[in-house]
């Protein structure tokens, strides 16, 4: 078995956001210390709890094991937004319109909370106004959207339907909403962690965190040996780091990519956008240049981590992107990772039913950064002894084993039991190390063990284990981003095996290779 190596990809490969915002350097925790509040994970939920949570006047630490608001959240497309495709309809029918009306206001809120922080702490994001689309260009779906169109608007948004849009093609209807709003996700968070620390915060960076230990007080366990212990601990990692609450069975991953390209300013659709059709289209705009112009950011095409390459998939967008915009040359590319929860709400709350003083944010679904900002507010709340009606709907404890829920989760199990077992049965994914091609790498069986073996450009060999430290899926090869990754629950690897992204908290084992 032969390895195709992709073709030339468009743009460089690095978010928008990560080349325009400064880097950080926190230092990495080198003692024990003891906080009122210990915040595991520096994206925008946890960087957004600990923010509130330090101006209510607790000590708090946050602790990230790469570099803050550089993971999911330095390489989503930052729509803030309360209009989430169509989700209001279908919360209308399974959560009654009271659920439906409470996601909508605790949504809206965080938008209208970007902005108030924003002004208040002078923060130059590129924060703008602007109304947020669903729409779609087939005639046998206006029906959906007109039903979504009622069911945001009796939910207390400002939303309407139409046909009518700023997009340069035509689209059968499209639900509108709003004072919903765009803005530079990095520039945002960099200064909340400034104004953070301003108030007693510290953050720590290059910590990956291993253990957790719940109680009266809690502990959290860096993989240095350091401890912090604290009365609260907030797991804001995206995935949960810990299973001990078992929402690896509620929780299923996805990568979608972005490519993105300038646009002249009077080419802009003039807001927010996304579809259904052709697997998911999602649309906005950046300032972009210094002189008025507006970088176009496309998203689409997701696919389960380890299912592929995605390397089609980035053609694809922007093959699309340049059939409907008049755009320049596309400048970047990247891909974001997100978490669907089974049943379409976020979890955030209590950590699990026998938790004391522990907290989980995740499963935002793709609307992480209004998602983010509600779950900071909300967690504030709680840690504090305050009464939310929030709490209720996105309390991770809610009954999930319900008629209505299990055919997703179903779904999920069965589809990680496809690769947990199906992925074994293969005798393996090439005959040998030689069929590798320089930038490639795939999983060998080796003197009996299976083997990801990645050859750099230069043609040297790197081989670590291919069972992922989650759970022990098999991992595959994503060349288009030269990383490993589990099918499984998301789990991603550099090619010397070190760990990119959770829940997997410790490295792939190193493998040697004969004569290597």
């Amino acid at each position: 078995m032969n390895i195709k190596t992709p073709g030339p990809l468009p743009g460089r490969p690095e978010s928008y956001w990560m080349e325009t915002s400064a880097s950080t350097s926190h230092p990495s925790l080198a003692e024990d210390i003891e906080v009122d509040v210990a915040v595991v994970g520096g994206g925008v939920a946890g960087l957004s709890t600990a923010w509130e949570l330090a101006r209510d006047g607790r000590s708090v630490a946050v602790l990230e094991a790469d570099r803050i608001a550089a993971g999911v959240t330095g390489n989503t497309t930052a729509k803030l937004t309360a209009l989430h495709s169509q989700v209001y309809d279908r919360l209308r029918r399974t959560r009654g319109p009271e659920g439906a009306r409470l996601y909508a206001e605790s949504q809206q809120q965080a938008v209208e909370h970007v902005a108030a922080v924003s002004a208040e702490l002078g923060i130059d994001c590129d924060l703008e106004r602007a109304p947020a689309f669903t729409y779609t260009t087939r005639a046998d779906r206006t029906d959906e959207l007109r039903a979504e169109a009622a069911a945001a608007r009796e939910a207390g948004l400002a939303a309407s339907y139409t046909d009518e849009t700023g997009l340069p093609f035509p689209v059968a209807g499209a639900v509108r909403v709003e004072d919903q709003a765009q803005f530079h996700p990095r520039a945002y968070l960099l200064a909340l962690a400034d104004d953070l620390r301003t108030r007693g915060g510290v953050i720590f960076e290059r910590t990956r965190i291993t253990k957790l230990r719940d109680g009266s007080p809690c502990t959290v366990t860096s993989e240095g040996g350091h401890t912090v212990t604290a009365r609260f601990v907030v797991i804001a990692t995206h995935y949960p780091v810990f299973d001990r609450a078992l929402l690896f069975a509620r929780l299923s991953p996805r990568r979608e990519l972005v490519v993105a390209a300038p646009l002249a300013a009077a080419q802009d659709p003039g807001g927010m956008y996304i579809t259904q059709d052709e697997g998911k289209r999602s649309v906005r705009t950046a300032p972009h240049g210094g002189d008025g112009g507006r970088l176009l950011i496309v998203t689409g095409d997701s696919f389960t981590p380890g299912t592929g390459d995605p390397s089609g998939g980035f053609i694809a967008l922007d093959t699309w992107m340049r059939e409907r915009f008049d755009v320049g040359a596309t400048a970047y590319r990247w891909a974001a990772q997100d978490n669907d929860a089974t049943d379409t709400v976020p979890m955030v709350g209590p950590f699990h039913p026998g938790a004391r003083n522990t907290y989980v944010a995740t499963g935002f679904g793709g609307w992480g950064m209004s998602g983010g900002v509600m779950a900071g507010r909300l967690l504030a709340r709680l840690i504090a002894g305050e009464k939310s009606s929030w709490a209720e709907l996105y309390d991770p404890r809610r009954l999930w084993s319900t008629v209505r829920e299990m055919p997703s989760l179903l779904s999920q199990q069965a589809e990680v039991a496809k690769h947990f077992v199906g992925d074994r049965l293969r005798t393996t994914h090439v005959d040998s190390v030689d069929d590798i091609p320089a930038g490639a790498g795939a999983v060998v069986r080796v003197e009996g063990r299976r083997c990801a073996v990645h050859r750099d450009e230069s043609g040297a060999l790197h081989a670590v284990s291919a069972r992922c430290t989650h759970l022990g899926c098999l991992v595959a090869f994503n060349e288009a981003e030269t990383t490993w990754e589990c099918p499984c629950h998301g789990s991603r690897f550099a090619t010397d095996g070190s760990v990119l992204q959770g829940p997997a908290t410790r490295p792939l084992e190193p493998r040697k290779l004969p004569d290597s």
